[in-house]
């Protein structure tokens, strides 16, 4: 049966291998929810498998549990859950991985790829439900849980299998060796590799994208025969636990031990995590979440190679445009977009005090500043785009940080303010803080302020815009920045001071592409060369650490 998963999705991994490659646009699952491609019934379908997960025990026959249950989640949209999970004691749990470990180990590798292709087309027809999953867990708006915490997440998996498939298959499994040692004797080998993989993977959800961040490192170690402990966040445990049901239900299917994955649920009372990542059987280590407890696990995990993606300060630097309306449009959508909890969302956007070039002549920097505030309260202002877009806030202490930031004596462009949703009156939301800052401001901007806050700060020039958001980027690390100019030599500046500082830079972006956005199988997500992190979803680096490939040699008689 596994192997004929693997016949069964060749091309699609064909397909994914090529855009590897050639890094054009590609995607796998469709990321429209439309019933002509996920079938008439889907939308219901997921509504009534999501509304049955609710209030009830998480079943996941055959997994290590402890007594009792573990599971308090709440919907920033208002709503208790009410999942409980299995509780898992450590010991027991990593004594039935290591006896479901050898078998993955030992099978090849088109098994092992085959296996979770499908676990990704089951996935894939669970998006109705897991969008509500990941909706009323993180708090993303529907559609945008739809497509990121569906198939934009099985695209960054699917990619991760491409990429381990890939490098796996650049070593033959047997080649004969042959040296002529002397005039009459020739010594023949035949010579055998075996992939090894590392041991056992832990991956460490987040709270606010816990598939589209999780899929990476899970299907990454799956495909190169390490076993997957999954370790969600507390507040966002559900779309990783249907996960790891679904992936057990294909382990079991092709014959494997489905303790190959398992789940490792815990509360904010307490947490588990530090003691997993320090248990020696640990081997490989994914996580995603804040600096300060990414780098206590890449101190302290000793026995494990450890992929982080942190925290960062993103920037947008104006130096001129074309078309304030368009560019201040744009940027309005990136601040706005789940109420600014993406790593990706900008928090900087540096302008000359004496203002910029604009295709409409020269603008002064409240001028700029003005419309950018207009442009957030325009796209705003029609209510259900609003709540759509903002979605709700998955944490009380990101709520929390907008009051400080708001009281630390910055002038306030634009207030933060709850957004009401008809649907969820109870949802947690705030709208776009902007703030006005000098560059003499440094420590109140040069660190990240997660959530809907933004610094509109005046510079000196361009060139200081630009050293400083590169400057911020290498020290406290960026995800992306953002640039707007019109003139070749500043562009080319800002390429080079970005590239430095290890973070991709996208210019002059307007319409319906966002510096927010990235896209599986071309954009490096994280380069990995600052601090935001020290791994790229995905590339070669992302996968080769995860296993080892070790020969054996006996001689060719004749």
């Amino acid at each position: 049966m596994s192997q004929s998963f693997f016949e069964t999705h060749r091309e699609l991994l064909d397909k994914a291998v090529e855009a590897i490659h050639q890094r054009t646009y590609w995607s796998a699952y469709p990321e429209v929810p439309s019933g002509k491609v996920y079938g008439e019934t889907a939308r219901d379908d997921g509504q009534r498998a999501f509304e049955a997960r609710l209030n009830k025990p998480f079943e996941l026959p055959d997994h290590p549990a402890a007594a009792g249950k573990v599971g308090a989640e709440v919907s920033p949209y208002g709503m208790t859950l009410g999942v409980s999970y299995p509780r898992v004691e450590l010991d027991s749990l990593f004594a039935a991985v290591a006896k479901a470990e050898p078998g993955w180990k030992r099978a090849d590798m088109q098994t092992r790829v085959g296996v979770c292709l499908e676990i990704l087309h089951r996935l894939n027809k669970l998006s109705f439900e897991m969008a509500l999953a990941v909706m009323h867990t993180t708090g993303q708006g529907w559609m945008m849980a739809f497509q990121a915490g569906g198939p934009h997440a099985q695209d960054r998996g699917l990619e991760a299998v491409a990429y381990a498939y890939d490098e796996m298959s650049r070593t033959p499994h047997e080649a004969t060796w042959s040296k002529r040692v002397g005039k009459e004797e020739t010594v023949t080998l035949r010579k055998t590799y075996r992939i090894v993989p590392r041991g056992i993977a832990v991956t460490i959800g987040c709270s606010t994208f816990p598939t589209w961040n999780g899929y990476p490192g899970i299907f990454a170690s799956l495909a190169t025969g390490n076993a997957v402990i999954v370790k969600p966040h507390p507040g966002a445990i559900l779309p990783l636990a249907i996960t790891v049901e679904t992936a057990r239900g294909v382990l079991k299917e092709a014959g494997f031990d489905p303790n190959v994955i398992t789940l490792a649920a815990d509360e904010v009372s307490h947490p588990i995590t530090k003691e997993i990542v320090q248990r020696p059987e640990v081997k490989i280590i994914d996580y995603t979440g804040g600096s300060a407890f990414g780098e206590w696990i890449e101190q302290n995990a000793k026995n494990a190679i450890v992929y982080t993606e942190k925290a960062g300060v993103n920037s947008v630097i104006i130096d001129s445009v074309d078309n304030l309306k368009a560019v201040t449009g744009n940027l309005a959508f990136t601040l706005s977009l789940y109420s600014g909890q993406m790593c990706t969302t900008s928090q900087n956007i540096f302008i000359p005090r004496e203002g910029i070039e604009t295709g409409e002549g020269h603008k002064s920097f409240d001028e700029v500043a003005g419309a950018l505030v207009k442009a957030v309260d325009w796209f705003l202002g029609e209510p259900k785009r609003a709540t759509e877009v903002l979605g709700a806030i998955q944490n009380e202490n990101t709520a929390q940080r907008i009051t400080q930031a708001k009281g630390e004596g910055l002038q306030v462009l634009r207030d933060s303010t709850p957004v009401v949703n008809e649907a969820f009156p109870s949802a947690r939301t705030s709208s776009p803080l902007i703030l006005k800052a000098e560059s003499k401001d440094r420590a109140k901007f040069a660190r990240e302020m997660f959530g809907p806050i933004a610094y509109v700060i005046a510079t000196d020039n361009t060139d200081e815009s630009i050293a400083l958001a590169s400057g911020i980027a290498a020290q406290q690390g960026a995800i992306t920045c953002a640039l707007y100019s019109t003139d070749p030599d500043v562009i080319t500046r800002a390429e080079e001071a970005t590239a430095e500082a290890g973070v991709p830079l996208s210019t002059n972006l307007t319409g319906s592409i966002w510096v927010n956005q990235s896209a599986a199988f071309s954009d490096f997500h994280v380069s990995g060369a600052n601090p935001s992190g020290n791994a790229t979803l995905c590339d070669s680096a992302f996968v080769a650490g995860r296993y080892r490939v070790v020969q054996s040699r006996i001689p060719v008689q004749g």
